[in-house]
């Protein structure tokens, strides 16, 4: 799950980082009163989408009157913005953030997220602050520190003096790089975030010879799924308009679907063979439409809907069942596939294999369907035949 970036400085406030001041708003008219509240003669009209690179796509604009607040936000609200995150298609602007202007002497970026190969917390921090991290790895890896964090230790004193100095925060500003870091770490654990990230982490400009303080610039947060159920503050600032209509659709009947950009619909039990069934269907030629694990409890009302969200792409010209009956009886699913065939009234060619318990009465259920269903022994069998049939 993903969130704002308004309500990852929310998050990140109630854990003591620093951020600037800032108002959400859903309208032109709100975000000039925004402004307004905020004073001040310089404010920064945000888009917010659950994508990166918004300043690029031209969703970040600063406005030095209460004028140009209402030119940009009357731009920037409603716009189809383009990222490489977003894809060609874009994401409606539903909402802005206002916040204040900030005096900028370095930017950096920091994140905590989840390393799966050492089991631990990676704490990632680079120099090169306010660039996608993407870029730096490719062109300046050596600029990009890691330290790796024992969850039943926390992260270090020494850890994170190792990171704030490593991409040279000034002397005078290291202890309070220290605690931001530190203080992002606990955020990262107690949120149960699989991503907490800050980029631009700046260095504001002194004021009267004391240092800069150091605040979040931006804030991006993905969760674990499956600790929702421990957050509800969280589960609260879900935003369906930035998801999938057909994902928000297939979670309330349980089943595990992601939208793709191909031309075969997969419908598979477990998400390990699911990956499997992508992986053959590209290998023989094509690609997937979709990512749907039916799960080890499918019933005929699970194949059902999960037929109906498929048919709802366009793009789907063939779908491609793939079951292994283990708890799953086949003869369970070969019912749910014909009562799916029947009340979609399916008319793009269907392949299905299916292997395990009740395999043979699954087979017979089928064949004795009348449907036009396309039998497959072997998953290269099965790819060979819905390449073939779409093709």
């Amino acid at each position: 799950m993903k969130i704002h970036e308004y309500q990852g400085k929310e998050i990140l406030r109630k854990f003591g980082v620093s951020t600037p001041r800032g108002i959400p708003c859903f309208s032109v008219d709100e975000a000039v009163k925004a402004a307004e509240k905020l004073g001040g003669k310089i404010w920064v009209v945000k888009a917010q989408i659950h994508a990166g690179g918004r300043g690029k796509g031209g969703g970040v604009k600063l406005a030095k009157s209460l004028d140009e607040v209402r030119a940009h936000a009357s731009a920037i609200l409603g716009m189809q913005l383009k990222t490489h995150q977003t894809g060609p298609a874009g994401q409606k602007v539903r909402r802005l953030l206002i916040e204040d202007g900030a005096a900028i002497e370095k930017e950096y970026y920091v994140a905590a997220l989840t390393d799966r190969a050492t089991q631990q917390v990676a704490m990632m921090a680079s120099s090169e602050g306010g660039m996608d991290i993407e870029e730096v790895a490719h062109k300046t890896p050596e600029k990009i520190i890691k330290v790796f964090v024992d969850p039943l230790v926390g992260l270090t004193d020494a850890q994170a003096l190792a990171l704030a100095k490593g991409i040279g925060v000034p002397e005078a500003s290291i202890p309070q790089a220290v605690d931001t870091l530190k203080k992002l770490y606990t955020c990262y654990m107690e949120t149960d975030a699989s991503l907490a990230e800050i980029n631009p982490l700046i260095l504001e400009a002194g004021v009267d010879g004391k240092p800069g303080n150091i605040k979040a610039l931006d804030a991006k947060f993905n969760f674990d799924a499956n600790a929702l159920y421990r957050q509800p503050e969280i589960v609260a600032y879900r935003d369906l308009d930035e998801e999938d209509a057909d994902e928000i659709e297939a979670s309330k009947f349980d089943l595990a679907y992601i939208s793709l950009d191909g031309n075969i619909g997969c419908l598979v039990n477990g998400a390990g063979l699911a990956m499997a069934t992508m992986d053959t269907i590209k290998l023989f030629g094509a690609e997937p439409a979709n990512f749907l694990d039916v799960g080890g409890g499918a019933t005929t009302e699970k194949v059902t809907e999960a037929f109906k969200i498929m048919l709802k792409n366009p793009k789907v010209k063939g779908i491609l069942v793939n079951i292994f009956g283990g708890i799953m009886k086949c003869d369970t699913i070969a019912a749910g596939i014909i009562a799916a065939a029947r009340e979609t009234h399916l008319s793009v060619p269907l392949v299905v294999r299916m292997k395990g318990t009740n395999e043979d009465l699954g087979k017979q259920i089928l064949a004795a369907s009348g449907l036009p269903i396309i039998a497959a022994d072997t998953m290269a069998d099965a790819a060979t035949k819905i390449v073939a049939a779409v093709k």
